[in-house]
């Protein structure tokens, strides 16, 4: 069994002045390779703690993440930011696309920091994703030349470029109406039926009910952790 993300009695404090916040209070999970799943949870459960932590954005006060055979404690921040290139890709609610650079440019940019690619490598990799969100026609716009939607086709293309281990999305319908919600929770889906390992946090439960497992987060814990089948029924 290929486990991509494990999590054991992760926890997080944040201290300010005299205030202690447990943010997070021993969450243990595991993801493998291929699973598409759901963390959902009102907001200030600590779901996007989480997703920092899982994302390498943040490291845990206690307990132990390995990501894809890498133990994130080991870890300087150096190699951190090596691992976290390599391995995770990011969606975000704000698309977070750089508006003087084209579209081909953005997805493009994680390769940058990859040794050993030469400049046409990275464009006929950026292209490839850009085909797999259908944007590849949009290459040489820019941002403000896009819809919203067609903007978070954009970020979900810079995320796969990779080939990442683990897609990360964080609220990546908030910015979006229903239409182009679902579209892109759709296209969420393809690349689930393609292999990619997904991990989405959302408040939203339209777009949970797209992931095969869901955890709900409360008060910093997991409450709930369940597998569905293709219906959407309890496996």
């Amino acid at each position: 069994m290929s486990f991509i993300v494990e999590l054991s009695e992760v926890n997080k404090v944040f201290h300010t002045e005299e205030i202690e916040t447990h943010a997070l209070n021993d969450i243990s999970f595991v993801i493998e390779k291929g699973e598409y799943v759901s963390i959902s949870g009102p907001s200030g459960c600590g779901k996007s703690t989480l997703l920092s932590i899982l994302g390498l954005l943040d490291s845990p006060s206690g307990g132990k993440y390995v990501i894809n055979g890498f133990e994130v404690g080991a870890l300087n921040p150096r190699r951190m930011a090596e691992i976290r290139n390599q391995e995770i890709g990011f969606v975000f609610q704000s698309f977070n696309l750089i508006s003087d650079l084209t579209v081909e440019e953005n997805v493009m940019l994680p390769l940058t920091y990859r040794k050993g690619m030469t400049t046409k490598e990275m464009q006929g990799a950026a292209l490839a994703a850009l085909e797999k969100v259908d944007m590849q026609h949009r290459s040489k716009h820019f941002p403000s030349q896009l819809s919203g939607g067609q903007q978070q086709r954009v970020a979900i293309a810079r995320a796969i470029v990779g080939q990442p281990s683990l897609l990360l999305a964080d609220e990546p319908t908030g910015n979006l109406d229903s239409k182009n919600a679902e579209a892109v929770m759709n296209l969420f889906d393809q690349l689930h039926s393609d292999g990619v390992t997904i991990c989405i946090v959302t408040h939203d439960p339209r777009s949970a009910a797209h992931a095969l497992r869901q955890i709900d987060i409360f008060d910093g814990m997991v409450i709930d952790d369940r597998h569905l089948d293709s219906q959407g029924l309890v496996a």
